[in-house]
């Protein structure tokens, strides 16, 4: 199955070689009792994921899925689970594309793991952060955590499989989410169907020992269910009804109009928020979530491949990139200027095939 993805890897260690002297412990790998224990171990850059840490990855799960009960994943220190992805490096036409093909590479793994996969989400969790928790089994929040997809900001859109879970979230919370970038923190990202348990942070090293002892998947859920805290009523409770109705419209133009035509406090901040979006992200990413509706993960991912390898060569994404991480002058001259240039003909060039040895690949799946 994960024939490809070896050769991946074996192409991409040149990259790892070359990173070794500063990147040898960038992820960490250790066995606790039945399970396998990984830690993103950049707590400086918040644990933001690159080339490297994808590479180990993509290496090491597949054997732990043949020998462990299962897979705990988190984050070094307290701040972070993983603030996302390496964006100053993804930039590049040329480590941008490997970055990406790894990352998605692995995404697609934990999507289909065969054992329990647990992501310890303490902290900030964004982007590529998502990528590596929710699409496994289980996501642990708790009063740390806070998540969001960003993305639109820096003229990207949401990626490692946004295009497949956010239009999975009830009454469009994720047409909201990847257009806005709103965050959600603690509890709240239980309500919306991200993560799966709650438990507060000081209980996370415990609940790690017990959960390494378990020795199926029954005893892990119990185990779960048992340090659980019942979710208290959503933030966005107020604001449900206007999302529902705002973020089902067809256009970004409509779901403005429809905002423009609810104006409250939520709304009027709400079009401020999308009015500082770049414009040709906003479309991408609308048309992404409505295509990704209808997808399977791996489908969405070769779909997000080829609009991530279009936005390493387009103007947007570095630009946005340089505006608000690199200069941080937060002015980004985005090209389209405004809504009304963004033709259907632009978005839809971002959706094409690339040619059929740049198609992201995986074991055993097609688009």
């Amino acid at each position: 199955m994960f024939k490809i993805s070896r050769n991946l890897v074996k192409n991409s260690s040149v990259i790892s070689k070359r990173m070794m002297s500063t990147a040898e412990d960038d992820v960490l790998f250790e066995t606790l009792n039945n399970a396998g224990i990984v830690t993103l171990n950049r707590p400086k850059a918040l644990n933001s994921v690159n080339t490297s840490m994808v590479t180990k990855l993509l290496n090491q799960l597949p054997e732990w899925e043949k020998t462990k009960t299962m897979v705990i994943v988190k984050g070094a220190g307290e701040k972070a689970f993983c603030a996302g992805g390496d964006v100053k490096a993804a930039i590049d036409r040329v480590e941008g594309p490997r970055f990406f093909f790894t990352e998605y590479n692995v995404n697609s793994i934990i999507g289909k793991y065969k054992i329990p996969y647990i992501a310890f989400i303490n902290g900030i969790t964004m982007g590529g952060g998502l990528g590596l928790s929710v699409h496994g089994r289980y996501r642990v929040a708790t009063e740390k955590t806070v998540i969001a997809m960003p993305e639109t900001k820096i003229g990207l859109f949401p990626d490692v499989g946004g295009s497949y879970f956010l239009p999975r979230l009830q009454v469009n919370l994720g047409p909201y989410l990847g257009l806005t970038g709103d965050r959600l923190k603690g509890k709240d990202v239980v309500k919306a169907g991200i993560a799966t348990h709650f438990v507060p942070s000081s209980r996370l090293y415990e609940l790690e020992k017990l959960l390494s002892r378990c020795t199926n998947e029954t005893e892990i859920n119990n185990l779960l269910s048992k340090f659980n805290e019942p979710a208290e009523e959503f933030s966005l409770a107020p604001h449900i009804k206007h999302i529902n109705y705002c973020f089902a419209a067809g256009t970004i133009e409509e779901i403005i109009e429809r905002l423009e035509k609810v104006n409250n406090d939520w709304s009027i901040k709400t079009l401020e928020g999308l009015h500082k979006m770049c414009p040709g992200s906003l479309k991408i990413t609308l048309r992404a979530l409505q295509r990704g509706a209808q997808l399977e993960l791996d489908q969405s991912l070769c779909m997000e491949y080829r609009l991530a390898c279009r936005a390493t060569e387009n103007h947007d994404f570095p630009e946005g990139v340089r505006a608000l991480l690199v200069d941080k002058d937060n002015n980004p001259q985005w090209n389209p200027k405004t809504l009304a240039e963004v033709t259907d003909d632009y978005v839809e060039s971002f959706f094409k095939k690339l040619p059929e040895d740049k198609e992201l690949k995986f074991g055993d799946s097609k688009l």
